[in-house]
């Protein structure tokens, strides 16, 4: 017997933790169970070759919305290839809605309902022994549907069921964490990827979007079986482990404990990655982590929206001024990358009060902002009552928002541009200097990413591939219209970069300005300040191979390359008229002054941030 557990993850540095999981509980079955791991950027038909070379007895698929459609195409090809192969999906995009999902898949043969462990294997033995069917707790299946295996075995017990009738066995019991086999016997299949680990199930919280809240029962996997697991980890200095716990610091004792052992086993390798509610952190907690190495954990943290009514509707328990004092306290040891989640489409929020979210967050300055829609889930609250809220979404996975009462198309269309702008100019880590600049330069971030992105829209730069020069000059004509429309006599219409098409440009006429002189007013200032600061992020993260078209000639200071760069292209030195904030600086609270004497910044790229990986700055007088 040869059952095949397939999983199709969102990346290549993914792995899927629950087909693991499923083959170590498998008991006596575990030789017979195979894995097979494939992304969604391989093509179907090569997953289905591979899957038919496989020649399982059994195939099954785990589920979530990133591959659903790839498991049902491949699943109803697969079944015309292998009539008498039956197959079987779980996971949590198949576990709701379970009767359509299988009279809309007739060639599925049936669904392992929420926690699997125990039902794969009393499954294997069903294939392995001819047991019954209806005795495997937690499955949903097919009585007498023609030409499928699983009414093949199960015909003794169908007497007397209507053709294509779904049965649904009874629930299995919750699963006691501590009892789950290690799965990572081996990491020869995880070189370069992400390795997710679980310590505990279920969420203390109901906010309505999530599925997590559907598990009430919190359950937590003994900290002693866990140390042991992350040791493991820890001495094969695995890059990256990712837990999977829904609020990891919920119990006190538990995250502290294991926060300890991190800590106190740290092997300047290993990064670990946290979900957590920031505003449960204690003084203990807080005063823990601010001591640990810098890299060794990141948390995320989320936020979703800082609308009142909205946290009310959404059922969230959340502390808003507890989870901002927090953030910035965790913030003040510059030592943990933060991710803060905000969500849009919720109740309650139109796009004003979702721009005022937006604008609030930022202002925390997490390492990362992620800029997520709301997705109507199966099995959740937000699921039923949709319609109440008047919600509207795609049918098709992953089930995003597209309007609701408070938010129309038009606004989601606006924030899907915001949502891209945010990512190329602040999460990438690109523009970090620029960034911080252009919040002294604009009233609110939300308004620089929504102008930017209509910018972006009205050239046609959206669906265009472009490179980290061409985003700097297409920010810098966005910059020059902007002030141009502040009346800046300083001005013209000039095409900022070559080969980009025929459209003017508007741009300042860096020739035609004098700083030293009277003319050069407060908008030229910031123009060309802006062209350093962009200068500056190209370097910060690399030492570039071209330069763009308006920095210095890179001939006129090899004096000072000469003198401060003698280990070649582990360092860079170029002239700033401005000094630029430290990247600790959170908020500026006025711009950098132009110096006339250009000032020297040394970029060491053999000594690099250990939370962002820039490059160490060094300033020359």
């Amino acid at each position: 017997m040869n059952i095949l557990l397939t999983a199709i993850n969102a990346k290549y540095i993914h792995s899927n933790l629950a087909v693991y999981s499923l083959r170590a509980c498998a008991g006596e079955y575990r030789d017979a169970v195979e894995l097979a791991e494939y992304t969604i950027n391989n093509q179907k038909d090569y997953i289905l070759e591979e899957l038919y070379k496989r020649k399982p007895d059994v195939l099954c698929f785990s589920c979530y919305i990133w591959n659903i459609d790839y498991v049902t195409d491949i699943a109803r090809e697969y079944k015309k290839l292998c009539p008498s192969v039956p197959i079987w999906v779980g996971g949590p995009e198949v576990s709701y809605e379970v009767e359509a999902f299988l009279r809309e898949n007739p060639y599925i043969d049936g669904v392992m309902i929420g926690e699997g462990e125990d039902t794969f294997r009393e499954l294997c033995g069903y294939y392995a022994h001819k047991r019954k069917l209806s005795d495997i707790a937690g499955i949903a299946f097919r009585k007498n549907s023609t030409g499928n295996s699983t009414s093949n075995r199960t015909s003794v017990n169908n007497a007397g069921c209507k053709a294509d009738e779904i049965v649904f066995t009874s629930p299995h019991p919750i699963k006691n964490m501590s009892e789950i086999p290690f799965c990572y016997d081996t990491l020869d299949d995880f070189s370069n990827r992400i390795i997710y680990y679980e310590s505990s199930r279920g969420c203390p919280f109901s906010c309505s979007y999530c599925l997590s809240s559907v598990d009430k029962t919190l359950r937590f996997r003994d900290t002693e079986i866990v140390k042991r697991e992350l040791k493991f980890f820890i001495d094969q200095k695995v890059p990256q482990i990712k837990f999977v716990d829904r609020t990891f610091n919920c119990n006190h004792a538990h995250a502290m404990e294991l926060w300890r052992f991190i800590k106190a086993n740290d092997n300047g390798v290993t990064n670990f990655h946290f979900e957590i509610s920031a505003d449960l952190l204690n003084q203990e907690e807080l005063e823990l982590i601010s001591d640990m190495r810098p890299g060794l954990i990141q948390l995320e943290i989320g936020v979703q929206s800082t609308n009142e009514v909205t946290i009310k509707e959404i059922h969230r328990t959340m502390k808003l001024e507890r989870l901002k004092e927090v953030v910035k306290l965790i913030q003040s040891g510059n030592n943990i990358h933060e991710h803060l989640d905000l969500i849009a489409g919720l109740p309650y929020e139109d796009y004003d009060s979702f721009g005022r979210s937006f604008d609030e967050i930022y202002e925390l300055k997490p390492n990362q902002l992620q800029l997520g829609f709301l997705k109507v889930l199966k099995g959740s609250y937000m699921f039923e009552h949709a319609a109440e809220y008047g919600i509207v979404y795609h049918d098709k996975p992953p089930y995003e928002v597209m309007s609701t009462k408070w938010l129309s198309f038009d606004d989601v269309i606006k924030i899907k541009r915001v949502e891209e702008m945010l990512e190329v100019y602040y999460n990438s880590g690109q523009f970090e200097i620029t960034m911080k600049l252009m919040e002294c330069i604009f009233d609110s971030a939300f308004e620089f990413f929504q102008e930017l992105g209509d910018f972006y829209e009205a050239n046609g730069y959206f669906g265009m591939s472009h490179s980290r020069i061409r985003r700097c000059e297409i920010l810098l004509e966005f910059l020059a219209l902007y002030l141009h429309g502040c009346d800046s006599d300083a001005i013209t219409s000039v095409g900022l970069s070559e080969n980009h098409g025929d459209r003017d440009n508007t741009d300042f006429d860096e020739n035609a300005i004098d700083r030293d002189s009277t003319d050069f007013d407060e908008n030229a200032q910031i123009y060309s300040m802006i062209q350093e600061s962009l200068i500056f992020d190209l370097y910060y993260r690399e030492n570039c191979k071209s330069r763009p078209r308006w920095a210095t000639d890179i001939g006129s200071f090899k004096h000072m390359t000469h003198a401060y760069c003698k280990n070649g292209k582990l360092s860079h030195v170029e002239p700033f008229h401005y000094i630029f904030p430290d990247k600790h600086t959170r908020k500026l609270d006025e711009l950098p002054k132009y110096h006339k004497e250009p000032v020297w910044a040394l970029f060491h790229y053999d000594m690099r941030d250990p939370l962002d990986h820039q490059a160490l700055v060094e300033y020359i007088k």
